[in-house]
């Protein structure tokens, strides 16, 4: 997937060099972590009992999931391609938006051993989350997702393959004050036990020219 004609690369990280970019850092660096040079992808094994998440419902805070970021200002598009080998209910890897440990947003499939999987968007406002998720064949193992960010607001929306137009998952609003540093990137956690592996194929981050 290659941004359109009205943008401006910020970050194209294609995972394919001895190293990542300068400027993408870790939130709680993933015990088992390396770059496939040969396969240009990430590959992101999470540790058990990792996880983002703020009270609701549930009634716990998890904020040691795996995140691997870079600060990002002004409105931008955020992508990637991710393929997951899960091997505990709710394993997931995909997009994060964060400000904070009380204020952020993720976006992935969740696995479910039984029945569908879950694709969805937790949205944080205020240190508490929310779920919003609909049904994903358990039976597909890669997705494409990608984030859009005007001003306070974002826009997120799924492709089950690379070449295939992109349908929309949710608009959310995050409560931030203008001009807040925001960090934008790729995530996985593994809230139950270990074994899920992902490998992300790329992170594009573009905002529009003026």
């Amino acid at each position: 997937m290659q941004p359109d004609n009205s943008s401006k690369t910020i970050l194209d990280e294609r995972f394919d060099q001895l190293s990542l970019d300068a400027r993408l850092c870790w939130l709680n660096p993933a015990p088992g972590c390396h770059l496939d040079r040969a396969a240009a992808m990430l590959v992101v094994q999470p540790a058990a009992k990792t996880d983002f998440w703020q009270e609701t419902h549930y009634g716990f805070r998890a904020d040691n999931g795996h995140f691997l970021f870079t600060e990002v200002p002004g409105d931008f598009t955020l992508t990637t391609k991710v393929r997951y080998h899960p091997a505990h209910q709710f394993d997931q890897a995909g997009l994060m938006i964060r400000f904070g440990p009380s204020c952020w947003l993720k976006t992935s499939v969740e696995y479910e051993p039984h029945g569908p999987a879950h694709l969805g968007v937790v949205v944080t406002n205020h240190g508490f989350s929310d779920w919003s998720a609909q049904d994903f064949p358990r039976e597909r193992n890669e997705i494409c997702l990608r984030i859009r960010k005007e001003a306070s607001d974002f826009i997120i929306e799924f492709a089950p393959a690379e070449q295939a137009g992109w349908n929309l998952m949710r608009i959310a609003h995050l409560h931030v004050d203008d001009g807040a540093p925001l960090q934008g990137g790729l995530y996985a956690c593994s809230p139950k036990g270990g074994g899920f592996r992902a490998e992300f194929h790329f992170l594009n981050i573009t905002r529009r020219s003026s």
